[in-house]
This record gives C-alpha cells, sequence and structure tokens, in this order.
C-alpha cells in the first residue's frame, strides 16, 4: 500500500476517519491525501425567482445583492473546507503520522463527491471515510448517504471508520466465498497492515462438506501469509450471526467482501454488508 484518501468532513466522524488513517499509514507507510468536497448546493446561487414583479430598477438592486451574498457564500464554503483539512492534518499528525515530504497532502474541491473520488482514487489503494456524516447525531440507524454512494460506486477497499477510533487487535473475517470475499482473505493474507494482528475467519450457513472446505481453503490462504488463523461455521443468519460474534470475541475491525457471490453488483450494496456497516459499533473494511 503506497497511498490512501480520507475523507473528511468536519462531522464527528471526521477526527476517527484521520486516526484510522493514521494508524493505516503507520503499519503500511503509505501516504495520505485528506480530500474535502463542497458539494455544488453549498455555493449554488440561491433558489427560485426571487425577483417576483419588482421594477425593473429595484430588480437589479434586488438580484446585485443576491449575487454578492452567494459570492460571499461560496467564499465562506471554501473557507470552511480549509480549515477543516487544516484541522483534519493536525488531528492526523497529533495521532501518530510522522511528518515529512509528501507524505500527508489536503485537497480541496467543489463539486460531486462520488466524481471527486472517483478522479483521485486512481492512484491510491484505500479509501477511509467516516460511517455517517454531519447528520450523524440524527441518524444513528441509518447510513450516512455518502457512504452509500461512495460504496456502491467506489473501485477500491472502502475502510469504514466508526464514531470513535480504539487500537486494533483482533481481526474477523465474514467469508462467503464470494468474489470480492475471496480478494478480502487475499489481502489480509497479503497485506503487512494485518501483519501479527489476532485473524478469525468464519462463514455463516448449513454445516456440510463443501462449506467446511471453503473455509479450510480460505483459511490455508492466510495460513500461508503467515498468519495463526482461527476459523469457525456459525449458524442463522449472517447479519446477526456475525454481529453477535464480534460482540463475544471483542472484534476490533470486521473484514468483509462489499457484496456476496449473487448479488446485483451495479445495483445496491450486499444486504448483510449494509446490515453490518448499521448494526457493528467497529470499523468495517470492505472489498469489491
Amino acid at each position: 500500500m503506497t497511498k490512501l484518501i480520507a475523507l473528511v468532513d468536519g462531522s464527528i466522524y471526521s477526527h476517527s476517519v484521520c486516526e484510522h488513517a493514521a494508524w493505516i499509514a503507520a503499519r503500511t507507510a503509505a501516504s495520505v491525501e485528506l480530500l474535502h468536497v463542497i458539494g455544488r448546493r453549498e455555493t449554488a446561487s440561491a433558489p427560485g425567482d426571487l425577483s417576483g414583479n419588482l421594477r425593473l430598477g429595484a430588480r437589479t438592486a434586488l438580484l446585485e445583492e443576491l449575487s454578492k451574498l452567494d459570492e460571499q457564500r461560496g467564499k465562506l464554503a471554501q473557507k470552511r473546507g480549509r480549515a477543516i483539512l487544516e484541522d483534519a492534518e493536525a488531528a492526523l499528525r497529533q495521532a501518530g503520522k510522522p511528518a515529512g515530504p509528501g507524505e500527508v497532502t489536503t485537497r480541496l474541491r467543489i463539486g460531486d463527491l462520488v466524481e471527486a473520488v472517483a478522479e483521485v482514487e486512481a492512484d491510491a489503494d484505500l479509501v477511509v471515510i467516516g460511517k455517517r456524516g454531519e447528520a450523524a447525531d440524527f441518524a444513528r440507524l441509518h447510513l450516512g448517504s455518502n457512504l452509500e454512494r461512495v460504496a456502491r460506486s467506489s473501485r477500491k477497499p472502502l475502510f469504514v471508520a466508526a464514531r470513535a477510533f480504539k487500537p486494533i487487535g483482533r481481526v474477523l473475517i465474514a467469508y462467503d466465498g464470494g468474489t470480492s470475499a475471496m480478494k478480502a482473505v487475499d489481502s489480509v493474507a497479503r497485506s503487512p497492515l494485518f501483519a501479527g494482528l489476532d485473524c478469525r475467519l468464519v462463514t455463516v450457513g448449513s454445516e456440510s462438506e463443501e462449506a467446511r472446505r471453503r473455509l479450510a481453503d480460505a483459511a490455508s490462504t492466510l495460513k500461508a501469509g503467515g498468519h495463526a488463523v482461527e476459523t469457525e461455521l456459525l449458524h442463522g443468519h449472517p447479519e446477526t450471526a456475525i454481529a453477535r460474534k464480534v460482540e463475544e470475541a471483542g472484534i476490533d475491525l470486521l473484514v468483509m467482501g462489499a457484496y456476496g457471490h449473487s448479488r446485483i453488483r451495479s445495483l445496491i450494496i450486499g444486504s448483510t454488508t449494509a446490515e453490518m456497516l448499521r448494526s457493528c459499533r467497529i470499523p468495517v473494511m470492505l472489498y469489491r
């Protein structure tokens, strides 16, 4: 891993994003680019035609005043965006990302978040984003809309930060045999990010020779990468069984594929994945 993108928006989750990005960078020696995107609505003109049936002179004066207000609003949005990036960089360095040329950069964009991420992620290995955004305290049972949009569109692995950072020592890999889950296993086996961590591998389903074989094959890949992995076949619905295991085993990071092998990938995040993001209070690493 050489570079990661950390998305910051000034929400309570932004500090956690920075701390997790610092943790990842410290383990992989990756550089970090902090990205803040100002939505078009934050700099757009005032909605509607407010001139009404005013006389020409009054209408012209009003439109001029509205134009000035729009310009001021745009400047304030950019000033706020730069302040968010400055605070994020300070938090990143405070969390342990060492100073050095090229190690931490900031980027301010105006436009659509998904389009901005698509542009900057081309030379990155990972995108870090908070589970929720600036409306976090008002949407406790919902995923942030930006997270859902980025999760659907990004082509890179996605690290979804929880509300607060805590040291990561135990990792649980949820494995269903799908392509994205196999990528997750392969990445854990190869990446220095997971070196030395307590690694556990689970699958959910009925007891069968096929299920045990798939679990053993995935475990072999992890062992080849130097991991002393524990495996377990869980029973029940994936959403509840995995969440229960996360709590019982004191897991610090959940790793899984973004989609099951039977999901309509271009339309939705896999239902199990979305439920895990909603219910788990720990960070989640998603692979496509």
